[in-house]
């Protein structure tokens, strides 16, 4: 696997979005978190590369909540699509995630959004693979739950 740094700055990007919630601030922070991966050109394995981005970009979201503790701001993204169908789903989804700790949260987003493997995760939170997949399995069953379905599509 290569290292994309165009596609993985997009992902440590929605990352820092998802925990700071605002567009300015998450710019920066990703754009600090490669600066300070650029200054160890010593890591060029791709699954610590990844581990070390977004344990970078976890800290410094981290340190940028306990400066500003900063207000909620809402989503002023607009579907292009109006098909309605697509949009109640949109929304039900949009509510089971809201109802997720925020934890659970940046679990779903790294594994599906940003597609951060299994193995990178597991050494990000510090826990086997076997057990990041149980918590995974246990976050998607919430969703199916809030989300009143069977099988999350």
């Amino acid at each position: 696997m290569a290292f994309d740094i165009d596609e993985q700055y997009d992902k440590i990007y929605r990352y820092c979005y998802l925990k700071v919630k605002h567009k300015e601030t998450a710019e920066d922070i990703t754009q600090e978190t490669f600066l300070r991966y650029l200054e160890h050109p010593q890591y060029s394995n791709i699954d610590k590369t990844l581990q070390l981005l977004y344990t970078i970009a976890g800290n410094l979201c981290t340190d940028e909540f306990r400066k500003h503790k900063t207000d909620e701001l809402t989503d002023t993204e607009a579907s292009s699509e109006n098909i309605e169908e697509n949009v109640l789903s949109d929304i039900e989804l949009k509510n089971a995630l809201t109802k997720l700790s925020e934890d659970d949260r940046e679990l779903i987003l790294l594994k599906y959004i940003n597609e951060v493997p299994v193995n990178v995760m597991a050494k990000l939170y510090n826990i086997s693979r076997f057990a990041l997949n149980r918590r995974i399995n246990r976050v998607l069953g919430m969703l199916h739950e809030y989300m009143g379905k069977e099988e999350l599509k």
